[in-house]
């Protein structure tokens, strides 16, 4: 059965239902295709840096104050290097921000912005949806996918690709750019014996970075990364040995660590789609660039791509999907998404790297960096609106 809809969302994560909130706040109505079921992703505990501007995006849809019960504030980022006394301080207060950013739950997030969709009249969710072909021409995009055993056709003026999570890119015949690190990221959440008092802590070590974010009242959301030979042999740790070696490595800011989660891991690469004319069919978040995790902006940069294409859908409402509106689209977005891309594989390559005489360097600039407060407030301004 073919069906002719208005806007397709193919991804039903945090940047697809986003989006589709975005373009519901104008009246705009979207058809958005899930593969997982409904709800799936609500007891999701993996853990979400989001900026100081994406609060404001959540602002604008009315679900931060939802929200709010289960975010920590960063108030402060401390980042030091290890056997080193470089180290340099960010404060929200010297930058009048409220925060510096917060830290929540994938699940939290996807459980009140379920719940935003489920009343929506403009608003259609697909679940277990499986997307199979995306494709393209002058007059619209279609999107062939499967549902409990049977084949559905979708046409529309716009199609949006936003599952970060798959390789849809190749369904829908796009290509892209991919630089491998040979690295991978551990994710786990700790407790530790002294409280936070809402300080995030990035630690450059011999065995690559390790970002330790406050979730919740006492623990932290732990991403460690580093190349895959040092990071694989921490999964075969017990937790005893595990947090015995995170301590001899991180110190001792926040005294010793007393108990450790499940321990995952997954490998890091830095992608971003090859430049094409795709009438009708735009990519946005991760399905459109991938950055290491080292400053968290992969995420965050996706939330502005929702932001940005949302107005620009507002603004062409004779001229949907065109391949003047999308490139106008692209072209707002280069700036962001390329910055984005390039300040994280500047902090890989920069703090990765143990060459005799770099972490001497690294140590003295991360001292420099200190007393430099322009170019602290432009850092800052950078993580918070991507500016």
């Amino acid at each position: 059965m073919l069906e002719n809809k208005d806007i397709v969302i193919v991804g039903g994560g945090p940047i697809g239902m986003v989006l589709s909130l975005l373009l519901a706040k104008q009246n705009i109505g979207s058809t958005v295709l899930e593969v997982r079921k409904q709800g799936a992703a609500n007891q999701d505990t993996r853990a979400l840096a989001l900026s100081f501007g994406s609060r404001r995006i959540l602002e604008k849809l009315g679900v931060w104050q939802s929200l709010t019960p289960h975010a920590t504030a960063i108030n402060t980022i401390h980042v030091s290097q290890q056997g080193s006394i470089g180290r340099s301080v960010l404060r929200a207060v010297d930058y009048k921000q409220e925060a510096l950013g917060y830290v929540l739950s994938y699940g939290a997030l996807c459980t009140v912005l379920n719940t935003q969709i489920a009343d929506s009249p403009v608003i259609h969710l697909v679940d277990e949806a499986q997307a199979e072909s995306i494709t393209h021409n002058a007059a619209y995009a279609a999107v062939r996918y499967q549902r409990h055993g049977e084949q559905h056709d979708i046409q529309s003026s716009l199609v949006v690709l936003a599952d970060g999570g798959r390789s849809l890119e190749e369904v829908a015949g796009l290509k892209r750019d991919t630089k491998e690190y040979g690295h991978d990221a551990l994710i786990t959440k700790v407790s530790a014996e002294l409280p936070h008092n809402n300080i995030a802590y990035e630690r450059f070590t011999a065995n690559g970075p390790m970002a330790l974010l406050p979730n919740g009242e006492r623990d932290f959301s732990l991403v460690w990364t580093g190349e895959k030979s040092r990071i694989a042999p921490l999964l075969q740790l017990s937790d005893a040995e595990f947090l015995a070696q995170f301590h001899a490595e991180f110190g001792d800011r926040v005294g010793r660590f007393l108990s450790v989660e499940k321990r995952m891991t997954f490998p890091l690469k830095l992608s971003q789609l090859q430049a094409s004319d795709t009438p009708h069919l735009v990519v946005v978040g991760n399905a459109a660039q991938t950055m290491h995790p080292v400053a968290g902006q992969g995420f965050n940069v996706g939330l502005r791509d929702a932001e940005v294409l949302a107005r620009h859908i507002a603004n062409a409402p004779d001229h949907m999907g065109s391949s003047e509106m999308l490139a106008e689209y692209r072209s707002s977005r280069k700036t962001d998404t390329k910055h984005g891309l390039l300040f994280t594989d500047f902090l890989v390559n920069i703090f990765s790297n143990d060459i005799l005489g770099v972490s001497a360097l690294r140590s003295a600039g991360i001292g420099m960096f200190d007393l430099v407060k322009p170019v602290k407030r432009f850092l800052v301004s950078k993580m918070s609106f991507g500016k």
